[in-house]
């Protein structure tokens, strides 16, 4: 039972802390960005986050428009002008902008270009106020990606 009791405050703590949003986010970057030095590059994101947080300033998304665009054409290979439900909550989840109590309904109709581009515009300018200052009065971005 003591391992049980171990595991939960453990767990508790990570949640709490945000800490695996924190590191799905980093990992999200490493991965997408593949820099030549990524020590160096992830002590340069933990510092701007520090940055961030110490300053209150919005903590910039690190994927600009093209990059976006070109995640989306990737998961459009048929090049139809949109994705399934699946491919949307993956991308999000990939590049750490959901969170356990953002819920989307799948209507059944594909996800066009302009959605997703707003959605990953919306979901990261709420995740990181969320994340560094938890009392902040934000609107939650629609996804969840459980």
């Amino acid at each position: 039972m003591a391992t049980s009791s171990r595991e939960q405050e453990a767990r508790d703590y990570l949640e709490k802390h945000r800490i695996m949003e924190l590191l799905n986010y980093l990992t999200s970057n490493l991965l997408f960005f593949q820099p030549d030095k990524p020590r160096e590059y992830l002590v340069s994101l933990l510092e701007r986050l520090r940055l961030a947080k110490i300053t209150g300033v919005a903590f910039p998304f690190l994927m600009d428009q093209s990059n976006i665009v070109a995640m989306f054409e990737m998961m459009d290979s048929s090049n139809k002008g949109t994705i399934s439900f699946v491919q949307y909550k993956e991308a999000l989840n990939t590049l750490g902008l959901c969170t356990a109590d953002e819920v989307l309904k799948d209507d059944g109709h594909g996800i066009t270009l302009d959605k997703f581009k707003q959605e990953v515009e919306d979901c990261s300018t709420v995740l990181w106020p969320e994340m560094f200052h938890p009392k902040a009065n934000v609107t939650h971005c629609h996804v969840e990606c459980n």
